[in-house]
């Protein structure tokens, strides 16, 4: 029975590897995460005699190559909620916050829980890639917001007023929808050039079509 604890941070996991009755199989380590780094981690912990079972906290997105990695090359996964190691008594009144030491806490977490331990599997995957899909969609919806936001904020500072002429049509609630972009497309200006060019081209863009 081998336990390994990964405590995964930026760049680098620090990987302890435990047996029962405290025997330690190897002492906090780190393990840059490279290619040829992950590959010898790999090859010691599927050298190692006995079931073994590798255990790591899922926080932020440093772990998910790591937990990928391993488990693609058949080894045992579990990612566990931070809250869980964080609440599991090591019978010690110090509480050193370090890789090392979360390492090691995170190995004697796995032998203690070893049966309960889920495995990290094809829809752990899935659903991490349907978050980032959803964080980027998130990223790129309040980037668009911003720059709509950025552009009226300068039409509003070089032509007061200027936001009036490019209302839409009232939706059923009431609220209008900026049409200031359908305007320029059909003008023929792109409206990621507005803002290099806003000063110059929009008062004559406006005095030619009459408005």
């Amino acid at each position: 029975m081998n336990a390994v604890g990964i405590d995964v941070s930026k760049g680098k996991s620090t990987v302890t590897i435990r047996q029962p009755g405290d025997v330690v199989v190897m002492s906090p380590r780190d393990i840059p995460h490279t290619q040829s780094a992950i590959n010898d981690l790999i090859g010691l912990i599927q050298g190692l005699d006995g079931e073994t079972k590798v255990c790591m906290e899922h926080t932020g997105r440093y772990y998910e190559p790591v937990a990928t990695w391993l488990s693609d090359s058949g080894i045992f996964i579990s990612s566990v909620n931070p809250v869980l190691i964080k609440d599991f008594g090591d019978d010690s009144l110090r509480s050193p916050k370090t890789d090392k030491a979360d390492s090691k806490k995170i190995a004697r977490y796995t032998l203690d829980r070893w049966a309960n331990l889920k495995q990290y599997g094809s829809m752990d995957k899935t659903r991490n890639q349907l978050k980032t899909m959803n964080r980027q969609f998130g990223f790129y919806m309040a980037h668009k917001t911003a720059m709509k936001n950025n552009l009226i904020a300068l039409l509003d500072q070089t032509f007061p007023g200027g936001n009036d002429f490019f209302d839409s049509p009232a939706r059923s609630d009431g609220s209008q929808k900026c049409g200031l972009r359908p305007y320029l497309l059909a003008c023929g200006l792109c409206p990621l050039q507005v803002p290099g060019c806003l000063y110059g081209a929009l008062p004559a863009l406006v005095q030619a079509q009459r408005l």
